[in-house]
């Protein structure tokens, strides 16, 4: 029985993904692997036994992913499994900030108790909350990822002129573009032409923290709307609250509400709830899960955010995985310690991702602990597993 630790709720979907060899619990002991959504894994006690991790959503700021490669744990998360939800929310965003419906539905709530002068006192306010149609009016996608792909087709579809940025725009991704929306080579770009920006990238503190501030705004439109789905970090708060005040900023939107930012006119904040549907929840929990199931019982990696995509169809009875530095000469020294043993390499596939790597190689013969552990010694590998 292998052990799965779920250390948050997680989508009961899960148990139709793993079958009776898996104990799947909140409470599970030495887990091979664990699920999880928000809970914060630093300083979290490891043990020896968990050979990966998986993050039913996308970002995975709340794991430590560096230290965890350097333990030989593999790292997973699900990115586009919540893409639909997201982009949803971001429309609703859109058109929040367009028409003033957050202001105008507080206003409304001032009118309870006046009976039937009600509809009189709506026709006489309701002039303080004229917005503007979106249609016909730029968008600025910044980040063209599984979200930002999604919102960039989604305000085509809603007569809205398109912009995107994403100096890291994968194959896979381009491809599932319209070849309407104006992909552009700088950001300023988007920041300079845009009538409403939103933003979809990654959070990485020391290349992007406070990546909208207050230089980059000076940049922006007079009324623009800013739309923060992605991380409240990205976002210097200080200095979109300024530009709120002055007016060079119409409305903030964002899902990551901070104390100094909740009450500021024309910020809105919703509760950190883009990925909160119930079809996003299942499907995270559902990729996650296959997953874990698939890097334990073959060993393939498949989304990870610590060590790079690696991956076979099972063609003999044992498979060595290892992973390693990404160093010169550790693959022939490998290679070399499994041909010694008269073992035959039958497939071979070796990746890198920075400063890791992982060899999969499928053998046409057993490979023994004593070779197992002549190449755990190798300098430079981190974790050996023979999966038969």
């Amino acid at each position: 029985m292998k052990n799965i630790l779920t250390l948050n709720s997680i989508s009961p979907v899960i148990n139709d993904v793993f079958d009776t060899t898996y104990n799947v619990a909140s409470d599970a002991e030495k887990p091979v692997g664990i699920i999880l959504r928000s809970f914060k894994m630093q300083g979290y006690p490891l043990c020896p036994e968990t050979i990966a991790v998986a993050r039913a959503g996308a970002g995975v700021n709340n794991i430590p992913v560096d230290e965890y490669a350097e333990k030989g744990v593999v790292v997973f998360n699900t990115p586009g499994a919540n893409a639909n939800a997201v982009k949803e929310l971001v429309v609703a965003a859109l058109i929040m900030g367009a028409r003033n419906i957050g202001d105008a539905i507080k206003w409304v709530d001032t009118l309870k108790g006046n009976g039937e002068e009600t509809p009189k006192l709506v026709e006489k306010g309701k002039s303080q909350f004229v917005g503007s149609e979106i249609a016909g009016k730029t968008f600025g996608v910044i980040g063209l990822g599984a979200i930002g792909a999604q919102v960039a087709n989604c305000a085509l579809g809603l007569g809205m002129n398109v912009l995107g940025y994403d100096p890291f725009l994968s194959v896979n991704a381009a491809l599932k573009l319209s070849r309407h929306v104006n992909v552009v080579r700088e950001l300023d770009d988007v920041i300079k032409n845009s009538d409403f920006i939103t933003i979809h990238i990654p959070y990485i503190a020391s290349q992007n923290k406070g990546l909208i501030n207050a230089g980059v705004i000076r940049k922006m439109k007079d009324g623009v709307t800013i739309i923060n789905c992605a991380r409240g970090e990205l976002v210097d708060n200080a200095d979109i609250i300024k530009a709120t005040e002055s007016g060079k900023v119409a409305r903030y939107i964002t899902d990551f509400p901070a104390e100094e930012l909740i009450g500021v006119k024309n910020i809105i904040c919703t509760p950190h709830i883009g990925a909160s549907t119930t079809e996003a929840e299942d499907n995270c929990a559902e990729m996650a899960a296959k997953q874990l199931i698939d890097y334990i019982e073959n060993g393939n990696i498949v989304n990870s955010v610590n060590y790079p995509a690696c991956s076979m169809p099972r063609t003999t009875p044992c498979r060595l995985l290892v992973l390693h530095k990404n160093v010169a000469n550790i693959l022939s020294k490998i290679t070399g310690t499994v041909g010694n043993a008269g073992v035959n390499i039958a497939h071979l596939s070796n990746q890198s991702k920075g400063n890791f790597a992982a060899t999969m190689i499928d053998a046409d013969a057993d490979i023994s602990d004593s070779v197992a552990k002549e190449i755990k010694g190798i300098d430079g590998v981190i974790k050996v597993r023979v999966i038969k």
